[in-house]
């Protein structure tokens, strides 16, 4: 009988991976946990940004060199530029306040005035009713006739608003 032993790559592959993994943890537990640690990830730190420093300080140079604005002169233009745009709204808003303002009074101007004058209308046409009414009592009993006689009957008249003329010819 033949024996069915096969080669398991994969099985040898994850025994080796556990194996390694465990005692790289165990190691990199130990090495977090100890100060030293901490302070060279501190050292690390502070070396970083003194470079960091040094290559915006380089940057900065070689903008001004080749006079192209850094990062802090654009922002600060568009910082100017948001404050014009928001006083330019600003008073926009005001010019249309100041200019609705006349606006409005003349409106209620002339809604006075048409009040006025519906007013005036209506007295008006009270008073030619009564002045109806008394010359149609002087003259009398009205005669029955198909043709109204000229003393009782009152011309008509359009009154209109007397208009000054602009023809300049």
């Amino acid at each position: 009988m033949t024996n069915n032993t096969s080669f398991d790559a994969f099985s040898l592959w994850k025994s080796m991976y556990d194996q390694t993994e465990n005692t790289w943890r165990d190691v990199i537990e130990k090495t977090l946990e100890q100060p030293s640690f901490a302070e060279g990830l501190g050292q690390v730190q502070s070396q970083y940004l003194q470079m960091q420093g040094f290559v915006n300080g380089l940057t900065e140079n070689y903008l001004k060199q080749m006079n192209m604005p850094t990062r802090d002169e654009i922002a600060q233009v568009a910082s100017l530029v948001i404050n014009v745009d928001t006083k330019v709204d600003d008073l926009t808003d005001e010019l249309e306040a100041q200019l609705d303002g006349p606006l409005e009074a003349q409106r209620k101007e002339i809604d006075a005035l048409k009040k006025s004058v519906t007013k005036l209308d209506k007295k008006l046409d009270t008073i030619i009713t009564l002045l109806n009414t008394s010359i149609a009592n002087q003259a009398g009993p009205v005669p029955s006739t198909s043709t109204p006689s000229p003393k009782t009957e009152l011309p008509k008249t359009d009154v209109k608003k007397a208009t000054p003329s602009t023809d300049t010819k």
